[in-house]
């Protein structure tokens, strides 16, 4: 069994970075678990997560971004997505969110990096999950009535125009949200690329579709060992595949919860403070 630390995120509250982590932390309607490891040798790298929950906690967002480069202009760009967390952690729709990181990025990069991103929010009233992704691998979608993994991806029309590329490629791209229901059990997993670029039996990449098949054949029952579970089939078939990049793995469970009156009565005067910023961030050094 996991002996993750657990904890519960508190009201206008930003969590996360860039460092290494092994945690399970739960919101009203939503349990995460967030799992961390920057490039052997680094004490934080370019993988960069947080989480936010709004003044009354009904809005839970999670971003994972696999930022490029390294150094101060990496550090510098995990600030500035920190911040816009913090700005728009009372904001529900995030499409207009997501656009806004993507111009702002450009605005704090200054060496020509990009990223790849994940922006979820889960609405808890309703269990609303929302994605947004910015040429990032696509997570997978658990269904607990049918015990069945799938890929989550994108089911809009093709647009005109530039759209759903990664952060600081075009300041003009338009970003798409899907939006899905989650009951009781139903999970959603996010992943850095370092997890679908490990190499299976036959020295090839897994990619996406080795991922979910890798996932899939796995025991889901236990949420809270599933993580550990997919690093240890890595492990097994090239012990390095993981020690070539950054690895983050990100795990959302809906719990079906409400969230307390309390929260509710308290919103207001929550708003007239500061966001909490509980986030650990470090310089990103040179990959090896």
């Amino acid at each position: 069994m996991s002996t993750v630390s657990s904890e519960r995120m508190q009201c206008m509250e930003v969590w996360g970075g860039n460092q290494a982590v092994d945690r399970n932390i739960e919101t009203p309607g939503l349990r995460i678990w967030a799992y961390s490891k920057p490039y052997p040798g680094s004490s934080s790298g370019g993988d960069v997560y947080y989480l936010s929950s709004c003044a009354s906690g009904r809005i839970s967002r999670i971003l994972l971004a696999d930022v490029s480069g390294h150094g101060e202009a990496v550090s510098k760009i995990a600030v500035g997505l920190r911040d816009l967390m913090r700005r728009n952690i009372n904001y529900i729709n995030q499409s207009r969110f997501v656009a806004g990181m993507n111009e702002q990025f450009a605005e704090v990069n200054v060496d020509g990096e990009f990223a790849t991103a994940l922006v979820s929010t889960f609405f808890a009233p309703t269990r609303t999950y929302s994605l947004c992704n910015a040429g990032h691998p696509p997570p997978l979608l658990y269904r607990k009535a049918s015990g069945v993994w799938s890929e989550l991806s994108e089911k809009n029309e093709p647009a005109e125009g530039i759209a759903d590329i990664p952060w600081g490629v075009c300041n003009e791209a338009a970003y798409f949200q899907q939006d899905i229901q989650l009951g009781p059990g139903d999970m959603v997993l996010s992943y850095s690329d370092a997890v679908s670029e490990s190499e299976d039996a036959n020295g090839q990449q897994l990619g996406c579709e080795g991922v979910l098949r890798m996932v899939a054949d796995l025991n889901s029952d236990q949420p809270a060992d599933l993580i550990s579970a997919i690093l240890q089939r890595i492990g097994q078939i090239d012990v390095r595949s993981l020690e070539r990049d950054d690895t983050t793995i990100l795990l959302c469970e809906a719990t079906g919860s409400r969230t307390p009156l309390k929260n509710s009565l308290l919103a207001p005067f929550r708003l007239l403070g500061r966001v909490s910023d509980q986030t650990e961030l470090g310089e990103v050094n040179e990959l090896g």
